[in-house]
């Protein structure tokens, strides 16, 4: 395999677009009544990717698999309620499968070049506003709407009349089963595109980026734009010289306008959907932030160790009915349907399946396998992964770790890229030291004129 950053194979571009269209789509194959085989097309795709970079796995990096998986095996065994052992064996081999694919992913993109991976990035994100335009005004819902039909057999979206009337319009769903999905996919293409991207004025075009969605395909999602704007400034720096006293007010700076514009664009943009999250009346809110939380502070209150295990919501499942019920927030004419429908916010979920202690021990764990690849920015990681987690559920699924170990392997782009730029600027240059036989002879001295006389 040729060296990081020199490009890949023109198989390996083709997997790797197969793996985030599989992302994108989230199209799942259900193998059987119970055992889903969730985003198969970025399965098939990655377990393929991985076979093609198997000889990049440093024994560092499958040790730290390896201890992750151990320390996942713990908490399943561990966790009350023997007769869910079933189920969280399915859960924990879901997600060493989203692990394994996701370490495939990682090492994929690190072999890209951060100028070819932005411009596949680059890519997408046109091709979702074009597509998502084309859908609003130019009769593909009709094309998109027969293939999600077709494809899709659960978690289809029918609220277009809420749409109406919260948006003005239908949102595009673009193949997809849902619009966040879409939004979803496009803020993380968009953020992976800032941290690659060599361009002097990239943060303008991702300002751009946001507001061509906030058009194409409006959703609450596309706030989260906002705020990992200012993450970025976590991340490698743009200039190698740069104190941290200064990157610390640069960040201060960042955070609070990114802050403001969030607070600016959720009261004007999205200020339907604001009053109705105000007013209590935003189920899906509720279910996807709100519920989540609540749930999460119950579960580390009553199983601080390791929490209920992977998949094990079902063992807190009057818990969950009650908590939504004693909550302030929670609607009485709302429905209460199975615990994996409405906890659907991975980066809760992470504390409801590990608990409090458990939590802490496998980010340490997963930060300590990031960082044996060469990830130099592991905090901004996790707080990009929390931040998109509050649009996104099913913790064991590809998606979720699809967004760490992305987001990983765009930093040691964008590091790679700016120790490369570093390297390449030439030094000042300095006078040349002849020796002194090389030196011409010095003319002959005049005398004074005193002496002439």
């Amino acid at each position: 395999m040729g060296a990081p950053g020199r490009g890949m194979a023109r198989a390996d571009w083709v997997l790797l677009v197969i793996f985030l269209l599989g992302i994108y789509t989230g199209f799942s194959i259900q193998i059987t009544a119970s055992i889903p085989f969730p985003a198969a097309i970025a399965g098939i795709s990655g377990l393929m990717l991985l076979w093609r970079r198997r000889h990049s796995i440093s024994p560092t990096g499958l040790a730290a698999f390896l201890g992750v998986t151990l320390l996942l095996l713990a908490s399943i065994l561990y966790a009350p309620g023997l007769d869910l052992l079933s189920k969280r064996t399915t859960g924990l081999l879901q997600m060493m499968y989203s692990l394994v694919i996701s370490y495939a992913l990682f090492l994929t993109v690190v072999e890209a070049g951060a100028a070819a991976f932005s411009r596949l990035m680059l890519v997408f994100i046109i091709t979702i506003v074009i597509g998502t335009l084309l859908e609003s005004y130019a009769g593909l819902n009709r094309i998109s709407d027969a293939v999600r039909l077709a494809i899709y057999h659960q978690g289809i979206y029918e609220s277009d009349i809420r749409d109406e009337l919260l948006y003005g319009k239908v949102r595009p769903k673009l193949f997809t089963t849902e619009p966040s999905a879409v939004t979803f996919a496009y803020t993380l293409f968009a953020f992976s595109w800032l941290l690659t991207s060599d361009w002097k004025h990239k943060r303008l075009g991702y300002l751009a980026m946001t507001g061509a969605a906030m058009v194409a395909m409006p959703g609450p999602t596309l706030l989260l734009l906002v705020l990992l704007l200012a993450l970025y400034e976590l991340g490698p720096s743009d200039d190698p010289g740069q104190s941290a006293a200064m990157r610390i007010i640069k960040l201060g700076v960042v955070g609070i306008l990114a802050i403001a514009a969030f607070a600016i664009l959720g009261s004007t943009v999205y200020a339907n959907r604001l009053h109705e999250i105000a007013s209590g009346n935003d189920e899906s809110f509720f279910y996807r932030v709100i519920g989540p939380f609540l749930v999460a502070v119950d579960v580390v209150k009553h199983h601080p160790i390791l929490g209920v295990g992977l998949t094990g919501e079902q063992l807190v499942s009057d818990n969950i009915a009650d908590v939504f019920l004693r909550s302030g927030a929670f609607s009485p004419l709302w429905n209460i349907p199975e615990p994996n429908e409405v906890l659907i916010n991975y980066f809760f979920l992470h504390w409801v399946y590990l608990g409090l202690c458990g939590g802490i021990i496998m980010i340490l764990a997963i930060s300590g396998w990031l960082r044996a690849l060469g990830v130099p920015a592991v905090p901004m990681c996790w707080l990009s992964w929390a931040v998109l987690g509050q649009a996104s559920g099913a913790y064991v699924s590809p998606k979720t770790w699809t967004v760490l170990f992305l987001i990983g392997a765009c930093s040691v782009l964008h590091a790679r890229a700016k120790r490369a730029g570093a390297a390449t600027v030439p030094a000042p240059l300095e006078p040349a030291i002849l020796p002194a036989a090389a030196l011409p002879p010095a003319p002959p001295a005049i005398p004074p004129l005193a002496a002439m006389h």
